[in-house]
């Protein structure tokens, strides 16, 4: 009797080949524990503040850091420790929730553009032309500082930011999504009469996943850079609100003579980009459908 020919190996599926990947990746893993620290500290550091941030401490104006004040105190003699965590929080709101916005757009309209084609695909083309051309840092500025009651505030921000962000993701979707039209399962699916819906979201989207987890942090970051360029100028999160922008720029004036002021929402601001860079960077090359050497 002879034996049974040996089993091909299978391989593995995709989320467990994708955290396999990750927990790999030293540099991701180091961006995702020290964002996830940042979250948290975004999220419970009010608690562990000894200070509040709207406090004043009248008996410590630019005070250095000591145990009562971890990072210091400001020219009115607020908490720097918690001016930073209720900055950083804001800014994660507005970073976050901007990018992931942003790149759901750009995936939506991208994709449902280079599936149908015609008029949909030459409206969004005429859009994408038309809101290229308008100065995105000028409109925001305005409509933020002028948005009524709810000028400065977080929602505004990342409505208008992700709503004036989303053009150039959309192209590069739309691009890949015209070489992913034209493979034999696309066509053959499109000829069964499988719903475009369906298509789309088990056939096309599998297959954008690495373009749109790198343009989401992307996307992330730019809109917290955006937003504390903003908030730097006076055009974002307005007062009695806080975010890295705006302790930015007060420490700035005094950066040379009390650095503290300068250093911690800088840092942090620093810290946060760099983690999330990071992260994206393992991520693209963990979701990569093309590299099916490294399992």
């Amino acid at each position: 009797m002879t034996p049974p020919p040996p089993l091909a190996p299978t391989r593995p599926a995709r989320g467990r080949l994708t955290l396999r990947r990750l927990r790999r990746d030293r540099p991701a893993l180091a961006g995702l524990v020290g964002l996830a620290a940042l979250v948290a500290l975004a999220s419970a550091g009010p608690a562990l503040a000894r200070w509040g941030a709207g406090e004043v401490d009248a008996r410590a104006f630019l005070q250095a850091p000591s145990g009562a004040h971890w990072f210091g105190t400001t020219q009115a003699g607020r908490d720097v420790f918690a001016l930073t965590v209720d900055g950083l929080r804001t800014s994660l709101l507005v970073g976050l929730g901007a990018g992931l916005l942003q790149t759901a757009i750009a995936a939506v309209v991208g994709t449902l553009a280079a599936y149908h084609g015609g008029w949909p695909d030459r409206a969004l083309r005429w859009v994408v032309d038309l809101l290229l051309v308008v100065p995105a840092f000028f409109l925001v500025a305005i409509v933020s500082v002028n948005g009524g009651g709810r000028a400065g505030s977080v929602l505004l921000l990342v409505l208008v930011l992700a709503g004036l962000g989303w053009m150039l993701s959309a192209r590069v979707v739309r691009a890949a999504t015209l070489t992913l039209t034209g493979l034999d399962y696309v066509t053959a699916a499109r000829y069964m009469n499988v719903p475009a819906r369906r298509i789309i979201t088990r056939h096309i989207l599998p297959n954008l996943s690495s373009l749109l987890v790198v343009d989401a942090t992307l996307a992330v970051a730019g809109a917290v850079l955006a937003e504390s360029s903003l908030s730097f100028f006076g055009f974002g999160v307005q007062p009695p609100a806080t975010s890295l922008g705006t302790l930015i720029a007060e420490g700035q004036r005094t950066a040379t003579t009390f650095p503290w002021v300068f250093l911690a929402p800088a840092g942090a601001l620093v810290a946060l980009l760099t983690c999330v860079n990071l992260l994206g960077d393992g991520l693209r090359d963990a979701l990569d459908p093309s590299d099916g050497g490294r399992a």
